[in-house]
């Protein structure tokens, strides 16, 4: 199944962020290449893709897990969080309707 993981970043996180990226992209990159990302990215903190020093408030991941616990507990490991980007995590059941 398809579970939504939704992100909310600590206040001034873009240099924690930088930091960890590379490592948070690894464990993206390995969903992407088992067939199970859907979609992954950030949400910048102003209206523009490149949001330079303003940042980000948060993330969403798309993936397939064999269960919510699993996709719980890949959450709780990511990176971002041990780097104390994330402030809050929440992973919800999704269901894909379109396209």
């Amino acid at each position: 199944m398809l579970y939504a993981i939704i992100s909310e970043d600590t206040a001034n996180s873009l240099e924690k962020r930088k930091i960890a990226r590379p490592a948070h992209l690894e464990r993206l990159q390995i969903l992407h290449d088992s067939g199970r990302l859907v979609l992954a990215g950030p949400h910048p903190a102003v209206d523009n893709e490149n949001p330079g020093d303003a940042g980000f408030t948060g993330s969403l991941v798309v993936a397939e897990f064999n269960s919510l616990q699993d996709a719980q507990a890949w959450a709780a490991a990511d990176p971002y969080i041990l780097a104390g980007v994330y402030a809050q995590v929440i992973v919800k059941p999704f269901k894909k309707v379109l396209p």
